[in-house]
């Protein structure tokens, strides 16, 4: 059943949904990781494609910017389109000295400072946690690289405002990295009785300033997260 803002039928998303959040980087993975994908909804530019992964069903789908439109997105897909399994593949800032820019952060919980999450239940300050199960494939697909790490990050809904000592404060508390989607996403599988992970690249270093990546290397970089995010979805 189409949705106002996906319009799929039953039955044409897999159970497991690769989530990035560009739409053009939605396009690249179809075409680098899927076998003959299938464009199925592709309402306001948000492509969504199927097809498969060594013989396994796989689909691959935008999210878009920030909690508000990955908690839309995948509460739709969670309720009405029978998915499972939801797995963001993004980018991070790197906030804790133990983290360079390169490495892959599969992240275990989101703090937040969105307050969506505290309007699930009155009176309790939700734990966004990811999927245990989904984790654990991620952390086992990565066979001890020391590029990847594994721990909480932080979900923000301003890219550019960061309270005086906030990151610090956070690195201190061994927090990874933030970013601005995990923590949406983290509530609404919860809510929906789905299952649901992050894996992030980590493009810059917002305490240890230095270069950040460029769009080709943020591309070329992002594989490791891409192979991570796939063996967790069809673990």
């Amino acid at each position: 059943m189409a949705t106002p803002h996906i319009n799929a039928e039953t039955g044409d998303f897999a159970p497991a949904v690769l989530m990035p959040g560009d739409p053009y980087r939605a396009d690249r993975m179809a075409k680098a990781v899927l076998t003959e994908p299938k464009i199925i909804s592709d309402v306001r530019g948000i492509r969504a494609y199927t097809g498969s992964y060594d013989g396994r069903p796989l689909s691959i789908m935008a999210s878009g910017m920030g909690m508000p439109t990955i908690s839309l997105y995948a509460t739709e897909l969670f309720r009405f389109f029978g998915v499972e399994r939801i797995i963001r593949v993004g980018t991070a800032g790197g906030i804790a000295p133990s983290v360079d820019r390169g490495d892959v952060l599969i992240a275990l919980g989101a703090h937040t400072t969105s307050g969506m999450n505290e309007l699930r239940i009155p009176s309790v300050h939700f734990s966004a946690v990811a999927d245990f199960q989904l984790a654990a494939a991620a952390a086992s697909a990565a066979m001890g690289d020391p590029q990847v790490k594994v721990g909480t990050v932080v979900s923000e809904d301003h890219f550019y405002f960061k309270a005086p000592g906030a990151l610090e404060a956070l690195a201190a508390h061994g927090v990874l990295g933030v970013e601005m989607e995990a923590a949406g996403l983290y509530g609404v599988a919860a809510a929906e009785g789905g299952a649901a992970l992050a894996v992030l690249t980590v493009s810059d270093h917002l305490v240890n300033q230095g270069r950040d990546m460029t769009s080709a290397e943020r591309e070329t970089q992002f594989t490791r997260a891409l192979d991570l995010a796939v063996a967790a979805a069809l673990a």
